[in-house]
């Protein structure tokens, strides 16, 4: 059984060091991708005796997560963990989240913020995670508590049949959106998060707004006819009430109010463009899936 840990790192010289040491204590292989930092980073983990994968510039953390699954896959890993390099994940975990892959329950396990004892997450941060997890269930059809978590672990399954491309922070999403739509079987373990001392954090608005669209992209493309039909449907309603209400002021006034009549042909046409493009991505996406 081999075993692979994925670090995606940007600068994280103070804390790759004794990460490394410590996960080459488990795992057979540990991949360090440097995403473009500026810093000793990517010499560090070259020297600590990682796979090393350099980035020239910084694609981000999803880019860096991509570049991962590619070199884990040349390295015919059993199973991949991805742990961040900020050092907020405990080694302690690490066989943990391995166990349910081993016992064959799952073909993805995540690590959860949000199981077992409260953690000291910061209410905001809290509140913004539960958010996008929200978002994110609803987008894969999932029951998760933590949809956000970077520590992961992957069955051989799941990194052969993965094909990821988003490059932001909404990776996360995409993954599980896809991990979902081909049946794979996803569980959650509790872990515990170190928030003190010398730890990075992602800008949590960027975050947000990265998971959001990356969400919307996802749901457009594997369910136009909901995306962009129902909103559609929506604004043709709303068209039809203003366009009816001209036509009866017009009967009653002979005078046009041109806001109402505006905002009525407006939102028809819209709502018609929108019903359109449901149709015809649905047609699309069904064609290149037949191709395939």
């Amino acid at each position: 059984m081999k075993i692979v840990v994925g670090v995606p790192a940007y600068n994280e010289e103070k804390n790759i060091a004794k990460i490394i040491l410590k996960l080459k204590k488990i795992a057979d292989e540990v991949i360090v991708c440097d995403d473009g930092s500026k810093d000793l980073t990517g010499p560090i983990s070259k020297e600590m005796g990682a796979i090393l994968i350099q980035h020239k510039k910084n694609e981000g953390y999803g880019g860096a997560i991509v570049s991962i699954f590619k070199k884990a896959k040349e390295l015919n890993a059993d199973i991949l963990v991805t742990f961040d390099g900020d050092g907020q994940h405990r080694i302690e975990d690490l066989k943990n989240i391995i166990n349910p892959i081993n016992n064959k329950l799952a073909d993805i396990v995540i690590g959860s913020r949000f199981l077992g004892e409260d953690s000291n997450i910061p209410k905001i941060r809290k509140f913004g995670i539960k958010t996008i997890t929200s978002i994110s269930n609803k987008a894969s059809e999932l029951k998760l508590t933590d949809s956000q978590s970077g520590f992961r672990a992957y069955n051989k399954k799941a990194i052969e049949t993965l094909n990821l491309s988003e490059k932001g922070m909404g990776i996360s999403t995409e993954i599980l959106i896809k991990a979902s739509k081909i049946g794979l079987t996803i569980k959650e373990i509790p872990i515990k998060i170190l928030y003190e001392g010398d730890t990075s954090t992602h800008n949590s608005a960027s975050h947000g707004i990265s998971v959001i669209m990356s969400t919307m992209k996802f749901v457009s493309i594997e369910h136009p006819l909901k995306f962009y039909g129902t909103s559609g449907l929506g604004f043709l309603a709303i068209g039809l009430f203003f366009i009816i209400w001209t036509l009866q002021a017009f009967t009653d006034t002979r005078q046009i109010i041109t806001n109402v009549s505006l905002i009525g042909i407006g939102a028809t046409l819209l709502g018609t463009i929108l019903i359109m493009t449901a149709i015809l991505l649905y047609s699309l996406v069904n064609v290149v899936r037949e191709n395939k």
